[in-house]
């Protein structure tokens, strides 16, 4: 389905829970070879290879800490040593924080840009070379609402933080298009396992409910699909029921 190469490779970052370990498992399934990337969660990591490799992937693990430069290039370098290629880099990994912005202090904030914004960037600067001839996807996980540029509320520098992506997204989409590397944003709204779903949330969503992981995986797989999506890149897909069709704060 994928048309990318016969071995395709991928790196899902923050792979040990949630959203990630859903988009790992769907690449798994895809026959991709995946990287399942984490930081502190060994055990969820392990859980995640044993179900990808129980349907029949290939999977191997990585760690770092996507907040230290050093830790990003030890990740690539490590794919580079064994794999050799990169096919698709999903960057799912976000800090979030809730809580009024005056509170916060400075090192909160920039923990929050370090994981969500220049994470990201260091890790698609450096796996550039594992892009082959035929191009590839980068695809980053951002969140409902960043487009409309409005105000943060609870988690302004989540929000702020991937408003931020959102602009590194389009910017890489811009120049590594002549080689062949499509650069999206799939923007979720409130998935039905998130930390923080106001309980009457589905009333407000045109689709009468939560995301599904689902939804996110099948937003992902079309983008990587060439034969569907291959004219696509430098997009922000919002995988959110409708729910900034009204631009209304209190929905999100």
């Amino acid at each position: 389905m994928m048309n990318i190469s016969p071995k395709p490779i991928a790196l899902v970052t923050g792979a040990a829970h949630r959203t990630g370990r859903a988009l790992a498992e769907s690449l798994g399934l895809d026959r991709f070879t995946v990287w399942v990337h984490y930081d502190t969660s060994a055990e969820a990591a392990e859980e995640v290879a044993d179900s990808i490799e129980r349907d029949g992937g290939r999977v191997r693990l990585v760690r770092g800490d996507l907040t230290r430069p050093d830790q990003t290039a030890a990740i690539i370098d490590r794919i580079a040593e064994v794999d050799g290629r990169m096919d698709v880099l999903v960057n799912n990994v976000g800090i979030y924080r809730t809580g009024p912005l005056a509170e916060y202090d400075r090192e909160d904030y920039r923990q929050t840009l370090a994981a969500n914004v220049l994470g990201p960037f260091d890790l698609i600067r450096r796996s550039l070379p594992l892009f082959r001839a035929y191009g590839g996807n980068i695809i980053n996980i951002g969140a409902a609402g960043i487009d409309y540029n409005g105000a943060g509320g609870k988690a302004a520098a989540y929000y702020s933080s991937k408003a931020a992506l959102l602009v590194l997204t389009r910017s890489f989409a811009e120049e590594l298009g002549p080689r062949g590397i499509r650069v999206n944003m799939i923007s979720p709204g409130h998935i039905d396992n998130s930390v923080d779903i106001p309980p009457d949330f589905a009333e407000t969503v045109p689709l009468r409910r939560a995301a599904t992981t689902l939804d996110i995986c099948n937003a992902m797989r079309w983008l990587i699909d060439t034969r569907r999506a291959g004219y696509i890149t430098g997009q922000n897909i919002q995988v959110d029921g409708g729910m900034m069709l009204g631009l209304r704060a209190d929905r999100w």
